[in-house]
């Protein structure tokens, strides 16, 4: 079926900032307010608009941009990163299924999915490349930028969503629909990673199983030092808006009914990653 539209996101009275949202002072994993300036650097090449900040806490060493973007701010964000339609002849698009195909047969020790939803779909690669693993599996896609349209119009598949997973008409119309669903780079850069978990153990069948890959905390910054930097040297600013160390991760699987099954280390496209594989029981 042709993508579901989402609504636009409506912006913040006149006169405040359109892309952040206020400044905070306490952790938004665990609310202490041992916060620490990991890095801090203007606008990149692509005039992403705002200063771009860092902040870690010195308790559960959870990292995130603060000030966070508003929903304008992520859309923004989201459409200055439009990736391939078509990485065929790209290197890093043939690494990147090689890597897609991997994670797939992550689920090759259990039954055959019926159902799979892939969230932050984008174009739709990894349905593309997971389907050679997962042949009688239907391959459903969520994104939030119109690249779902081109997914579905090319036949990466099958139904197509336009939207948020935590949007409360797409969790409702979805619920304990899927035997599967992943989120490849995807959690780092949602406002709020517990409520995506929440929102995908709500569309999960019981003992449905849920894949993550995440970059490891302390890479995607490679050697940058604490503190200023004035010129950062990818095109843009870092794009996660939350750094997740693998235990508070588990952790809060647990909590919410996931059994964790398998942890790993990976090499997607950026390096030092971490694959989970967990299953609702609750």
């Amino acid at each position: 079926m042709p993508p579901t539209p989402r609504p636009e996101p409506g912006r913040p009275a006149t006169g405040a900032d359109p892309f952040h949202e206020p400044r905070r002072d306490d952790c938004p994993w665990c609310g202490s307010r041992q916060l620490r300036t990991r890095v801090r650097a203007p606008e990149g090449r692509r005039r992403t608009p705002g200063t771009f900040a860092v902040d870690e806490c010195r308790d559960c060493a959870h990292a995130f941009q603060n000030p966070r973007p508003t929903a304008d701010g992520l859309l923004l964000r989201h459409h200055q990163h439009p990736g391939a339609d078509d990485d065929r002849t790209d290197p890093d698009g043939r690494r990147r299924r090689r890597h897609h195909r991997g994670a797939a047969r992550a689920l090759l020790p259990y039954a055959e999915p019926e159902s799979w939803l892939d969230v932050g779909t984008g174009h739709g690669h990894f349905p593309q490349a997971a389907r050679a693993i997962h042949p009688y599996t239907s391959f459903d896609g969520l994104d939030p930028t119109r690249r779902i349209e081109r997914a579905w119009e090319a036949g990466r598949v099958e139904e197509a969503y336009q939207g948020l997973l935590t949007d409360p008409e797409i969790t409702a119309r979805l619920r304990a629909r899927y035997d599967v669903v992943s989120m490849f780079h995807h959690l780092e850069h949602t406002a709020d990673p517990r409520d995506e978990l929440r929102a995908a153990h709500t569309v999960l069948r019981p003992g449905g199983h849920l894949l993550l890959e995440v970059p490891h905390p302390a890479r995607p910054f490679g050697t940058l030092p604490l503190g200023d930097r004035r010129y950062w040297r990818p095109r843009d600013r870092p794009r996660p808006l939350h750094l997740m160390p693998p235990r508070n991760l588990l952790t809060e699987l647990r909590s919410l009914g996931y059994e964790i099954l398998t942890t790993r280390h990976c090499t997607p496209l950026p390096p030092r990653a971490h694959r989970i594989l967990a299953r609702r029981t609750t």
